[in-house]
């Protein structure tokens, strides 16, 4: 396997945890962890951008490989979001981390809500990006259903894994997926589709959604976490013209959170880390500062 990408000031490591081998990298030192967690189809070189502007403002930015993902161990199974919500809950026990600020993006972002339910008192502030919150309103959703065709691909025997050892799916869909598009250049498209490209990996984004479609989203929509409350304090951002999630998905999440807030992107698609990487480091630090 390659070797991560080089960013200045981002140091590399392996945690073991669960009896599995995570990948950890780090920039900037101190005590006031903020903990990046990055979506399907990337790793932790999704915060490129945001690591090195955390470390100057003091932090220490902590992004962790999700299982199947990066440099992380691909094992067979698990990936369950819940399952993968434990893993990071194991990282951070590893890492001897109690309590730590949290930025999530696409699946990382569904994890982060997943982990701000399940155990508030390890997180002391969220800045989630373009994911739905856990309480999807049923009737917004049904309509716009035939905006998910592409997890159908993804899931589907033979065809999921093949497109993503092809090493061509995950450059349509990073540039596809956006509305800025000068940021995407082709050493950092092929350092995510390289990487997934590895049997493994490929193995692991098929049973990410495999898994979603056939047994958590119908969970989801009977309203799994209809009863659970969000309290730790959240800021959504969310690029408008993300082709599948769409804003209207996000409608209702007031009766279930503390203090939340949504701000809207106009001219951002679904990769907003890579697309507006300035207003992201902007919030980041207005909201944990």
């Amino acid at each position: 396997m390659a070797e991560p990408p080089v960013v200045d000031g981002v140091r590399h490591r392996w945690v073991e945890a669960r009896g599995l081998r995570f990948h950890v990298a780090e920039a900037g030192e101190g005590d006031d962890v903020v903990l990046c967690l990055h979506g399907w189809p990337q790793h932790w070189y999704e915060w490129r951008d945001l690591m090195p502007r955390l470390a100057v403002a003091g932090y220490r930015a902590i992004a962790i490989d999700l299982r199947g993902f990066g440099w992380s161990d691909a094992p067979r199974d698990g990936y369950e979001k819940e399952n993968l919500a434990t893993d990071i809950l194991a990282v951070l026990d590893a890492l001897d981390l109690q309590r730590v600020k949290l930025v999530g993006h696409d699946w990382g972002g569904w994890i982060g809500f997943l982990l701000c339910l399940r155990a508030p008192e390890r997180f002391s502030q969220y800045l989630s990006l373009n994911i739905l919150t856990p309480w999807v309103d049923l009737r917004a959703a049904v309509p716009q259903i035939w905006r998910f065709w592409y997890q159908l691909v993804i899931a589907a025997p033979l065809i999921g894994y093949r497109a993503h050892t092809s090493g061509k799916l995950v450059p349509k869909v990073l540039v596809g997926g956006s509305t800025v598009r000068g940021n995407w250049d082709e050493a950092t498209l092929r350092s995510f589709a390289d990487n997934l490209a590895e049997p493994d990996r490929a193995r692991a984004c098929v049973q990410m959604y495999r898994v979603f479609q056939l047994h958590e989203s119908p969970a989801i929509l009977r309203g799994r976490y209809a009863h659970d409350r969000l309290t730790v304090p959240t800021r959504l951002l969310f690029g408008t013209d993300d082709t599948a999630l769409r804003p209207q998905f996000l409608a209702g999440y007031q009766h279930h959170a503390d203090d939340m807030q949504v701000e809207l992107v106009p001219g951002c698609g679904h990769f907003i880390a890579d697309e507006k990487p300035d207003l992201v480091a902007k919030r980041a630090l207005e909201f944990f500062g």
